[in-house]
């Protein structure tokens, strides 16, 4: 309801983004969480839109925020809310300024974002404020120890002989084995591991190519 005592009425778009490194934040949770936010509140979810395995440390390559966030600057938006399952799924930005910088262009053009999982209530009260800072702190440093935890874990399977990515060079093919070395068999090109304990090795090709 607004100043006048007229009924406001709220039309949002849920922002959905899953990085491939957290599957538990699935679109599907996410969706699930913001219609049962949405219900209770009497929100319209009139758009959904999703930035599939897509990191959250910058907004390069998210090209659905930044369409989102385009429209709202440009005053092109046809909804006043944008439901977001998440501080995290709005993104887990390295530098402190830059996840309040998109959310002020939103506020500014009479958007608000709200953050449907979390325990606070995005309404710029200080409590709020405080909270959301310390969630936006927590979710970059998250994604700082999380990169040097897989920069370890990929300098270890390489020390013990399995391939990390990338194409095998000529005279070589890649090759699946289970987590107790035994061969699955040859990876065709675009082809790549499905079971989360196997394993990439490099063996010789055809003989032509060897030679």
């Amino acid at each position: 309801m607004n100043g006048s005592g007229e009924i406001t009425e709220f039309r949002a778009a849920q922002y959905l983004r899953m990085s491939t490194e957290h599957q538990q934040h699935s679109t599907h949770n996410q969706s699930d969480k913001i219609r049962e936010y949405a219900g209770k509140r009497g929100i319209e979810i009139i758009k959904t839109c999703a930035d599939d395995g897509k990191s959250g440390l910058s907004i390069g390559g998210r090209a659905v925020l930044q369409q989102l966030i385009a429209d709202a600057e440009s005053g092109a938006a046809d909804f006043n809310v944008i439901l977001v399952y998440g501080v995290s799924r709005w993104g887990r930005f390295q530098e402190a300024d830059e996840t309040p910088q998109y959310e002020y262009i939103c506020k500014r053009a009479g958007i608000n974002v709200a953050y449907c999982a979390e325990q606070f209530e995005n309404d710029g009260s200080p409590v709020s404020t405080i909270v959301k800072g310390f969630k936006r702190a927590m979710a970059g440093e998250y994604s700082r120890e999380l990169s040097v935890k897989v920069f370890a874990g990929q300098c270890r399977l390489m020390e013990l002989g399995f391939r990390q990515g990338g194409a095998a060079g000529f005279g070589l093919r890649r090759v699946l084995v289970n987590e107790r070395g035994e061969i699955k068999g040859e990876l065709k090109r675009g082809e790549h591991k499905s079971v989360q304990t196997d394993r990439v090795i490099l063996m010789p090709g055809p003989d032509e190519e060897v030679a």
